[in-house]
């Protein structure tokens, strides 16, 4: 029955009706018959196309059929064109992309690259296209047509941009011709949740069959990517987590190699403070001995106002080292920092097809995956750590973490480092690699590069709790199966309160007897014999992230003034009374909130998924899911980054896990997966919330990798726009 209804699909695509004098659609007619997708029963979708564009255009049009509306708000972010959808709020957000993003740049950039890559940025566009047509019902908040060379200003694939660490306040106060904003600290601000990734490697010596295995754990805002598998004839085959919008699988695995990239904490991005001089021609800036032109665009930005547009001109400046972003001090401050878009595509799109470590080592050659480090798996058992893969060689002498002179020509970047200047890790004796967007140096326990061998700059972040945890659940370990590792990737312990219970039972100890000790004493003593292990049914976890949250709001400006990070600052340097009262207020917050601080976490941290809306919404009223797995903050590996929101008691999670999979390499691969909620953005759809009791369980489900497996699970197979209905 499956092939009759793929057989009587081919023959409407040949027999449908189409536009004579509309060489496009006869065009995606054409890439349409090429191409079957076939949706299992979670409605991940699996495209083959004969070639690689085929598969490409199969790819984007199953995305929009999943989420259009995700996918469309991704490229109006890249483009800088968010306010023509969302209004007047998001000029700046515009603007900043629009620094680097110039749509005629874009087009004489895409003219220039490569022919197969044309033909992939052809056929994306053309699958986009080829939805709309065929979905007269979807109607796209501002794109309505796409072009080819709108692939290249999001060729990267990270959640975020290096563009996006420019403060927009600072843009708005320098474009805006205002004075700076003074954001004032707000005491109840909860602790920002670490972003970044899990990555685990396991080399065949410490694995029970004997293969490598690789943990791809990206945490991101929920629902930000895909889960698929896109195939060709031409040797695509790459399974795993595509962002909404783009077409190549940026965190996943093919048969031979397998990618998870966290990011990192080398330096990618500097600022220079240029010293400008006002010409009759308008402002120059100095360098060396000269005194060059200031650049100066104009930038138009057109916003929604009510039910027309509007817009809104800007004069931009630029100096040869980037956009003028700010004013400080009363200089100038460019920022400089990778914009080689078609490269970065390139990259992007190759190492899908990495056949082993020597193919994907090539692809880091490119230097363009700015932001990240990667850990790798591949089926000859190889595994290794790369460490960012965009580092600017600088002068050791200048301090890199401000901005530098920009008028001293010693400050010039002097190329980039290669791939063997950065602190990398391959095949190490100890049998594992991790990352947790912690600093390189215990990527690989004892076997791990050492921070003297390499310039400061190499990494800003240092240890984090998570790593910590990572270490300890690998050391000394062998045999892991898939389970095993799924396991140790959902490991319960909370590291961070390690050093926190300790500090606080020793505060209450040393207290006088009064009403503050008297009120703990009953809390202080369940932390006292928690095992800081998490649970749906723990008292002790709810009370410890209650205590933790108030005693960071209590110390932070404390910590910000010393320039110490919150959470050291509380493991060190607060008093025994700070403890105490941050208790006390987190014992009254849960029983005001729930009637009791004897509250287990579980109905507390709650998994909702109400709406397909972008900026979710939660009540307390609504179905939820309780989630045992806390906040990266206190060194949980699965992370859960929830809150409550105005009329909420509960806290509910927007990001974290998003996406985990377990590969194991061999003659075949064997891999399990989970995605946060389910693969369709559409709340009608049966694939809408499926997956969401085996997110919160960590109950990861078995990846359809090979066509017999899929063929015991398979709901549907179509080509595109040949499906009705909703799946």
């Amino acid at each position: 029955m499956r092939n009759l209804a793929l057989c009587l699909a081919l023959l409407t695509v040949a027999c449908g009706p189409r536009a004579a004098t509309d060489p496009d659609r006869a065009r995606w007619d054409e890439r349409a018959a090429a191409v079957v997708i076939t949706r299992d029963d979670w409605g991940i979708p699996h495209i083959k196309g004969k070639t690689d564009a085929d598969a490409v255009f199969g790819l984007i049009y199953a995305q929009a059929e999943d989420d259009f509306n995700r996918v469309e708000m991704n490229y109006l972010n890249a483009l800088g064109r968010t306010a023509e959808a969302l209004g007047e709020g998001e000029i700046y957000r515009d603007l900043r992309m629009r620094l680097i993003v110039d749509p005629d740049s874009m087009k004489a950039l895409y003219a220039k690259s490569p022919a197969w890559l044309q033909t992939l940025m052809t056929a994306w566009a053309d699958g986009l296209n080829y939805f709309l047509a065929t979905h007269p019902e979807v109607k796209p908040r501002v794109l309505t047509r796409f072009e080819p060379w709108m692939a290249l200003p999001f060729s990267e694939g990270s959640i975020g941009w290096d563009i996006e660490q420019v403060s927009l306040a600072d843009l708005e106060a320098f474009y805006g011709k205002q004075q700076p904003k003074q954001v004032a600290l707000d005491p109840g601000a909860v602790p920002a949740e670490p972003t970044g990734s899990n990555g685990i490697a396991l080399a065949p010596a410490v694995t029970a069959s004997g293969a490598a295995m690789l943990l791809i754990n990206p945490h991101t805002s929920f629902f930000f990517r895909a889960e698929v598998q896109v195939q060709s004839d031409e040797g695509l085959n790459a399974y795993g987590a595509v962002t909404w919008g783009q077409f190549f699988v940026y965190q996943g695995f093919n048969e031979k190699a397998g990618w998870m990239h966290t990011s990192s904490g080398a330096d990618a991005v500097d600022e220079y403070a240029e010293t400008i001089v006002e010409t009759p021609s308008g402002p120059a800036y100095r360098y060396g001995t000269e005194q060059r032109p200031v650049v100066a665009q104009p930038v138009t930005i057109k916003y929604r106002a009510g039910d027309a547009m509007a817009e809104k001109t800007f004069t931009v400046y630029h100096t040869h080292h980037g956009p003028i972003i700010r004013e400080s001090d009363g200089k100038w401050i460019a920022v400089k920092l990778m914009r080689d878009p078609v490269t970065a595509l390139t990259q992007s799109y190759q190492r899908t097809k990495a056949t082993g470590y020597d193919s994907f080592r090539a692809t880091m050659d490119l230097h363009t995956n700015s932001s990240n480090n990667t850990v790798y798996a591949d089926a000859e058992g190889n595994v290794a750590y790369f460490h960012a893969n965009f580092i600017p060689k600088r002068n050791a002498g200048f301090d890199w973490s401000k901005p530098v002179d920009g008028s001293n020509p010693a400050t010039e970047w002097l190329g980039i480092h290669t791939v063997d200047e950065s602190p990398n890790v391959r095949n190490p004796a100890v049998g594992w690699i991790q990352n947790t967007n912690n600093w390189p140096y215990s990527a690989a326990g004892p076997n791990s590069p050492k921070a003297r061998d390499f310039p400061a700059y190499m990494d800003s972040d240092g240890e984090n709790p998570r790593g910590i945890h990572a270490i300890r659940v690998l050391t000394g370990r062998k045999g892991f199966t898939l389970d095993s590792l799924i396991a140790a990737a959902y490991d319960r312990d909370l590291p961070a309160f390690d050093d926190l219970i300790p500090a606080l039972v020793a505060a209450h100890r040393s207290t006088p007897a009064g009403a503050l000790k008297t009120k703990v004493a009953e809390a202080v003593a369940l932390l006292d014999g928690w095992d800081r292990r998490w649970g749906v049914e723990s008292v002790p976890t709810a009370v410890a992230v209650y205590w933790g949250l108030e005693l960071w709001r209590a110390v932070r400006a404390e910590a910000e003034s010393e320039a110490m990070s919150v959470y050291e600052y509380m493991a060190t340097k607060t008093t025994p009374t700070q403890r105490l009262e941050a208790l006390a207020a987190a014992i009254d917050r849960l029983t005001a909130d729930f009637g009791t601080w004897k509250t287990p976490w579980g109905e507390i941290n709650r998994f909702q998924r109400l709406t397909g809306d972008i900026v979710q919404p939660f009540a307390d009223s609504g179905a939820s899911i309780p989630v045992g797995f806390t906040s990266a903050q206190w060194g949980s590996l699965a992370s859960f980054g929830a809150r409550t929101y105005p009329g909420t008691k509960r806290m509910y999670g927007t990001g974290g896990n998003s996406f985990v999979a377990v590969v194991e390499f061999g003659p075949k691969v064997r891999a399990k997966a989970i995605t946060a909620g389910g693969e369709s953005g559409d709340p009608e759809s049966p694939h809408f919330n499926d997956q969401a009791e085996r997110y919160a369980a960590g109950a990861l489900r078995d990846v359809y990798f090979y066509p017999d497996d899929l063929a015991k699970h398979t709901k549907e197979t179509y080509r595109p726009g040949q499906r009705a209905g909703r799946r």
